[in-house]
């Protein structure tokens, strides 16, 4: 991707709101192209889908305990959509995580919790969109209705070279059995969609702001906590790439028992790890698809969504450690 080109749409966003482009520097980021200057924010889309557009809708709604930054304005086309933000102070949460010290994290995920129940008490607005969403599920009143599409995606996935169909039968049986623990799945109040400590903000010694609902829809609460969890535990996958070798898993280790002190109700379905179970395949699946292996399971880099799904098979992923057993991935 041109530099020069992602500069220049950047510079045309902001020209387009009358604020200047000087000391304009590019961030790091994942989906979008992201500048900022001293004071505003620029993300510019360049998925052919309307998720900033549905992000400013959703922003008018956020409570302003959630922290979301101020909107000054929005525009552009499908596919090169953007916005421009107020800039936070502060620095990416999983940037700053190596070198806090214990309490300052331990205060970070109070935060973070307090945070996410302002989220998951918000009547979501109509969002159209949104395409793809990071789990193969849909708004449904039954468990059984929701996994109509995942299992249709674990067919085809079935299907993919150097995929073992037994193993993609296995996935089937195992959603079909947990299904009717995601009873009901039409729950109506804003979920983030994508809970990584990429999109908190932190300040030094607060929460600043919570960032990047492009994912964001209605849902039950624990998606986001699926997120997280997958997170914590394979934080490396999530960061950029400039401070990847700085990310450990074992700085994350405490954040699932703190966040379930702060936000205890995350936790208390009385199937919760069978729902995680499903929120799992579900995810492993669609990134599957995304990117099909290239050999045969025992081949593939540990953290492939093929090996990663097999793990939730046979009770050795990293839900299961977090469930307490003693796990040895193959």
């Amino acid at each position: 991707m041109s530099t020069g080109l992602a500069r220049a749409r950047a510079v045309r966003a902001l020209s387009q709101v009358g604020l200047s482009s000087a000391d304009l520097v590019r961030a790091d980021s994942v989906t979008n192209e992201v500048w900022t200057t001293p004071h505003y924010v620029v993300r510019v889309n360049r998925d052919a889908s309307p998720r900033l557009y549905r992000e400013a809708v959703l922003s008018q709604v956020l409570p302003p305990e959630v922290g979301y930054p101020p909107i000054v304005q929005h525009g552009g086309d499908l596919g090169s959509d953007w916005l421009v933000l107020e800039r936070v102070r502060g620095v990416p949460l999983s940037r700053a995580w190596p070198s806090m010290t214990q309490t300052q994290r331990r205060r970070a995920v109070s935060q973070i919790a307090q945070r996410l129940k302002a989220i998951h008490n918000t009547f979501c607005p109509r969002l159209d969109g949104l395409g793809a969403a990071p789990h193969l599920l849909d708004p449904a009143p039954t468990g059984a209705q929701a996994v109509m599409r995942l299992l249709e995606s674990i067919d085809e996935a079935a299907r993919l070279p150097h995929v073992d169909p037994a193993v993609m039968g296995e996935t089937a049986d195992m959603v079909t059995e947990l299904c009717g623990a995601l009873d009901p799945f039409d729950v109506p109040t804003v979920v983030h969609g994508d809970l990584t400590f990429e999109n908190v903000m932190w300040d030094g010694s607060d929460v600043s702001a919570m960032l990047d609902f492009e994912f964001a829809r209605p849902g039950p609460p624990d998606l986001d906590l699926d997120v997280l969890l997958r997170f914590v535990s394979l934080p490396q996958l999530h960061v950029a790439a400039d401070y990847e070798a700085q990310t450990r898993a074992e700085d994350y280790a405490d954040v699932p028992w703190w966040l379930a002190e702060d936000y205890p109700e995350l936790f208390a379905h009385p199937r919760q790890f069978d729902r995680s179970r499903v929120y799992s395949l579900a995810w492993d699946v669609r990134e599957m698809l995304a990117f099909p292996p290239h050999d045969t399971v025992r081949n593939l880099h540990r953290h492939h969504p093929y090996r990663r799904l097999t793990n939730v098979l046979r009770g050795t992923s990293y839900l299961d450690r977090l469930n307490g057993a003693v796990v040895h991935e193959f």
